[in-house]
């Protein structure tokens, strides 16, 4: 007879384990002699040590792992028979007052998976983005192009203004002393593309060629940088070089730089507006899913598993370790950074996935063959070889599986919109595409 499983909480389950000395000890004798036979211990020819020395030097690790996975053996049977889904690892504890000659006694306590409910999808209200690509929008992205390709000439006389490029030599002060990062010489920035704070700016737009100022600056409280976050600095700012930006022509020479190898411009523009309807089209996609996750989230309200989240947390927290890795920061291994800082994310993350995958099930909402095969193509069309890339992610499981769970997120938005209040929301090209 299986002991019997104790509901501590909503998800919180426990039980106790007794496991007989006489089974352990007659699984560590086997595994004994079975690393006897070839063990290499000095003074005796293989195979050939004593019991007594194997155990000695082996004994100790063989029984750690015995008990482990008899204690793991006897709890799976129970979890099976008791039907229960565990979220997350159980976590074991030895009961010393049951302990004794004849038996090893323990107290597993896991949780199990939530009951999830759908919520009525048909009083949920989300927004669906809808975003207009005409030909202003076009030529917005045809500037920006010539603007990244422009080429700088310096000027003289010429008061800098937004588009040149300026160079100064730059020193800064806090309580009259220079501070960390406050000092650089020959730093070129772009005037009005926001790069450096809105004082530097100010202080260096209208200035010349030879010209020296000083001036006054407040960091902001939320700063990248705790020493200087919240507090103000006297900045003396020398302008070196003021250059103005020219912009290539939109012309044959132009086309052939974005890939268009005969110059056709009529071609180019078409190329540009392809890809731009298909970028606007992504980003108001992820919009509208934004909108319809947030809402499940808000409707849903069945308890989350803490063993879940802590591990969503946990790996929330080590992926933004290594993009501080990936950005150059030093000492980004040593920083500490919060675990439970991630914790909301985590919720949020754990209980969509909980009711996606409830609601997949429900309504048979899985992937098929023909969806995942039209998501790689329109994906594909970002590279210069569609098909060779549609082919590679087929081969390749681990990357099939991660369009396949976009497509399976693209029915569940789907089905979501046509049963819930959908108001349409009209983005801005601007706002949508982050060029504000």
């Amino acid at each position: 007879m299986q002991p019997e499983v104790e509901t501590v909480s909503a998800l919180e389950r426990r039980v106790d384990l007794v496991v007989p000395t006489a089974e352990i000890e007659k699984e560590v004798l086997t595994q004994l002699r079975r690393v006897a036979r070839t063990a290499k211990v000095q003074g005796f020819r293989p195979g050939k040590a004593p019991l007594s020395l194997i155990e000695r030097s082996h004994g100790a690790g063989i029984r750690y792992d015995v008990v482990n996975t008899e204690v793991g053996r006897r709890l799976e049977s129970i979890i099976q028979e008791a039907e229960l889904r565990v979220a997350g690892t159980p976590s074991l504890e030895a009961k010393e007052e049951e302990t004794n000659e004849e038996q090893l006694a323990f107290t597993a306590t896991f949780e199990v998976y939530p009951e999830v409910d759908i919520p009525e999808l048909a009083k949920l209200e989300v927004t669906r983005a809808q975003v207009d690509v005409g030909d202003d929008q076009i030529q917005k992205t045809i500037d920006i192009l010539r603007k990244q390709r422009a080429e700088y000439e310096a000027q003289e006389g010429r008061a800098a203004q937004d588009s040149d490029r300026v160079t100064v030599d730059f020193s800064g002060k806090i309580d009259g002393e220079p501070f960390d990062g406050g000092s650089a010489e020959d730093f070129a920035f772009e005037l009005g593309e926001g790069r450096m704070l809105p004082e530097v700016e100010e202080a260096v737009s209208g200035m010349k060629a030879g010209e020296s100022k000083t001036f006054p600056l407040s960091f902001p409280e939320d700063y990248g940088s705790e020493t200087v976050a919240g507090k103000t600095a006297e900045f003396d700012i020398t302008v070196k070089e003021v250059a103005e930006a020219r912009l290539p022509e939109l012309d044959a020479e132009f086309a052939k730089t974005l890939g268009q190898e005969d110059g056709d411009i009529d071609k180019l523009l078409a190329d540009v507006r392809a890809n731009i309807e298909r970028e606007v089209k992504a980003r108001a996609d992820a919009r509208t899913k934004n909108s319809v996750l947030g809402a499940l989230a808000k409707a849903s309200t069945f308890e989350l598993p803490k063993a879940l989240v802590a591990s969503e947390a946990q790996a929330r927290a080590a992926a933004a370790r290594e993009e501080l890795k990936q950005r150059g920061v030093p000492n980004a291994d040593d920083m500490p950074i919060p675990e439970d800082a991630f914790t909301e994310e985590a919720e949020r993350r754990v209980r969509l996935g909980l009711l996606l995958s409830r609601l997949v099930e429900a309504e048979s909402l899985q992937a098929n063959d023909d969806q995942i095969r039209e998501r790689l193509q329109e994906f594909a069309k970002n590279y210069e070889e569609p098909e060779q890339v549609v082919s590679y992610y087929l081969s390749n499981p681990q990357h099939r599986a991660e369009i396949e769970a976009v497509v399976i997120e693209d029915n569940v938005v789907a089905h979501v919109l046509s049963q819930a209040t959908v108001s349409d929301e009209t983005v801005p090209f601007d706002e949508i595409m982050g060029t504000n």
